[in-house]
């Protein structure tokens, strides 16, 4: 008994010394990610001169709030906020359209060189070209007349995710009973009948993942609309703008003005995350575990 004793004793110390250590890692990582927005949110009240000496005080000095006047004036944040808008909006569009068809498509109908076109496109989940394709890309909407709106910039940021969003879906679908697709045949449901009537409704949780990930993608997207609005100050986004205050100072960094903009472009993320929160970490969850 004694040493069942110690030995339960021993068990309990080291289950909350793991406990402990991995609650450490936890706020760490939480810190790393947090600390960015929060200094960003109160720096977004500081004067320009306080934010150039620097130091690790968050809360400011005094709380300027005329920052944000400058800020939403100087960046035009009403037209850019649109542009940013339908960037979003068209990108989940078509994430949603592209990702959910193949993700049925590679879990439901057999066709030749199914797993190798399914394993190449996964793997395209780990390669990106960066910025080395932008000049070709660029090239070519040129050359198609697309360079001077925005659908490029839509169809070219939704392709760059589509292999993770269909990896989801797909996920999410191995998991869903086959029986409804039969039972749906037995209706006279065509295969894309199958698609529309019966998975698209299953698919909820898998598709809010991907609608919330593909518009994050769309709204932080920087370098793409960068290059592509270089000749159009008109189709700018959000990003392209809020960095252009940088160079609002009269020979100096605007960091204020600059914080600001930053801090007022990140809240609709947020809201759309809050709003979303649930079904993604749902959609998350089922294609992660299920698939």
């Amino acid at each position: 008994m004694a040493r069942e004793r110690v030995s339960h004793s021993v068990e309990s110390r080291k289950t909350k010394i793991s406990n402990v250590i991995i609650f450490l890692l936890l706020a760490f990582l939480a810190v790393l990610t947090v600390y960015p927005i929060i200094y960003i949110a109160f720096g977004s009240f500081k004067t320009n001169n306080e934010l150039v000496r620097g130091g690790l005080r968050l809360l400011p000095e005094i709380f300027v709030l005329d920052n944000y006047t400058q800020a939403w004036e100087m960046a035009n944040f009403s037209r850019y906020t649109i542009n940013s808008l339908i960037i979003s909006f068209g990108v989940m569009a078509i994430s949603l359209f592209v990702s959910s068809m193949a993700g049925y498509v590679f879990s439901r109908k057999q066709f030749r060189l199914k797993s190798l076109i399914y394993n190449a496109m996964v793997l395209f989940m780990f390669i990106n070209v960066g910025s080395a394709a932008l000049r070709p890309l660029f090239e070519l909407a040129v050359k198609l007349h697309m360079n001077k709106s925005l659908i490029s910039i839509i169809l070219i940021s939704a392709g760059s995710g589509q292999a993770t969003y269909v990896f989801l879906i797909h996920g999410f679908m191995n998991s869903v009973p086959r029986e409804l697709d039969e039972a749906a045949k037995m209706d006279g449901c065509s295969f894309f009948g199958i698609y529309s009537r019966v998975i698209l409704p299953v698919l909820k949780p898998a598709l809010a993942s991907v609608a919330l990930l593909s518009f994050r993608g769309g709204w932080n997207e920087y370098i793409l609309p960068l290059i592509f609005t270089m000749t159009n100050e008109k189709l700018r986004p959000l990003t392209v703008g809020v960095v252009a205050l940088q160079n609002a100072g009269d020979g100096a960094a605007a960091w204020n003005i600059l914080f600001a903009g930053s801090a007022i472009a990140i809240i609709p993320i947020i809201l759309v995350y809050i709003v979303a929160s649930k079904q993604f970490m749902g959609g998350m969850t089922a294609g992660a575990v299920k698939g």
